[in-house]
């Protein structure tokens, strides 16, 4: 018997070490990506900002971002899938430990032949320990650590996302709400300019043209009016829905449009790999698919089983484990795959393929990452820039607008350059009502793009992740 183990030692020595080299299959580079020292139109390196919702001194939006996060469904249906991983973990863990079962039979028998009856009565105890010597199971618990971890940061980044359809929605109700009260404003000044034109027409100053034409521009106003009120309601709707109420699109909401002209910290590119949620979830998620690389891998080796029981065996009930009657056993198994028509290394293939998959899911996650704080850091400068522009464009507008209908009750245009005139000022008026609501929805979009969180995080409140 020695002499066969002595002739074995040197096969599960070079299995175990063909276990162990296949740890990690991560591609290096990944590790250590070339990234810019800067972000492309910005040179400031200041630390990104947590707790940027404090900025919005509103008691209405806090309330509104605190109902959400207490009573938004799906943020809640994200709450369980994490309970749900981090119960699973704990499945996962308890592979690594022995199991242990109590077993207990009772029975009574008619033998017919001689009209005789029988008990049987039984109790035991059994253990099974698979020996994790080539650090299987330890794999399969890596991989769902990572999982864990991943759904755990998967959590953080949706909550930051509800937190800021939240804060958008809002904004975007208020943007409709000024927009209804310039179109209502456009109504009473195309009734006023009816007036006039009417009164000039019975007067025989006016012509007929010029009545049908300012009749057509009030019916204009009065459908903007009507289609805005629809707009406003549907966007209350989907904010009461954001906040886990039923939708009557009843809330209030009275606030105005802020102007941001101030810049915010954006740091370096390369902290966003560890701040973002998005992007920490992406790289758990691969270093999963690498643990689940190493599990098929070590599945191709043989399995080492221990089992032992204890227990007892009587016809009557009272005797059962009683000194005189215990009986035991101790058994270790060893199996090991010999053929499976290549099932097994096929699923470490399609192992090896999914990970190198995952490398290029997490590069893309990343490069995505990029673009949108480069892309939200441009359209921030170029909307300041619209802003302004738009701004002396809506002043030279409101003066057009005046001056054209002065010189139509002059009779030096027609009431057509009047239409013109005023259209432009309206536009004007517009256009800069959505300009700033762009602003604060790409100031915010930036933020959740750098991964600043929306509060001051707290290490007491959330959950360890299990120690690697």
């Amino acid at each position: 018997m020695t002499r066969r183990f002595r002739l074995l030692l040197p096969l599960f020595s070079s299995l175990l070490l063909l276990a162990c080299s296949s740890t990690s299959q991560v591609d290096e580079k990944l590790k250590d990506l070339p990234l810019p020292k800067n972000w492309q139109d910005s040179q400031q390196a200041l630390a990104v900002e947590h707790n940027w919702l404090s900025e919005l001194d509103n008691l209405q939006v806090h309330q509104l971002v605190k109902k959400a996060l207490a009573a938004n469904h799906q943020f809640a249906m994200q709450a369980y899938t994490l309970e749900i991983a981090e119960q699973q973990l704990i499945i996962s863990g308890s592979q690594l430990w022995p199991e242990l079962d109590l077993a207990f039979r009772s029975g009574r028998n008619k033998d017919n032949q001689t009209d005789s009856y029988s008990n049987s009565n039984s109790v035991n105890l059994n253990l099974s320990y698979e020996v994790d010597i080539w650090g299987k199971l330890s794999d399969a618990d890596r991989m769902t650590n990572y999982n864990y971890l991943a759904q755990k940061a998967t959590f953080e980044q949706y909550k930051q996302q509800l937190v800021v359809n939240v804060l958008t929605t809002w904004f975007r109700v208020i943007e409709a709400e000024k927009l209804l009260a310039l179109y209502r404003s456009r109504v009473a000044n195309s009734q006023q300019n009816l007036a006039i034109i009417e009164a000039g027409y019975n007067s025989g100053l006016t012509a007929a043209l010029d009545v049908y034409l300012t009749r057509n521009d009030l019916n204009n106003e009065l459908t903007r009016v009507s289609e805005q009120e629809t707009e406003r309601t549907k966007l209350i709707r989907q904010l009461e829905r954001l906040i886990g109420e039923y939708p009557k699109g009843e809330l209030l909401v009275n606030a105005n449009l802020p102007l941001l002209t101030t810049d915010i910290p954006v740091g370096l590119p390369s902290e966003l790999i560890s701040r973002k949620p998005e992007l920490k979830a992406s790289w758990y998620q691969l270093l999963s698919q690498d643990a689940g690389l190493a599990y098929a891998h070590k599945q191709r080796f043989p399995s080492i089983v221990l089992s032992g029981s204890v227990g007892d065996s009587t016809a009557d009930i009272g005797d059962l484990l009683s000194d005189s009657s215990l009986a035991w056993s101790l058994l270790g198994s060893v199996s090991a795959p010999i053929f499976n028509a290549g099932r097994l290394k096929a699923n470490e293939e399609k192992a090896r393929i999914e990970l190198k998959q995952g490398e290029q899911l997490y590069l893309d996650t990343l490069y995505n990452a990029f673009s949108d704080v480069e892309n939200a850091i441009t359209t921030e400068k170029n909307l300041k820039n619209s802003y302004y522009t738009m701004l002396a464009a809506q002043e030279n507008a409101k003066i057009a607008s005046t001056l054209s209908f002065e010189q139509y009750q002059s009779g030096l245009v027609t009431y057509t350059t009047v239409l013109d005139a005023q259209n432009r000022s309206f536009e004007a008026q517009s256009t800069l009502i959505k300009i700033k609501n762009q602003l604060i929805a790409n100031r915010i979009n930036l933020h959740l793009s750098l991964g600043g969180d929306f509060t001051t995080p707290s290490l007491a409140s959330s959950p360890a992740p299990k120690a690697e």
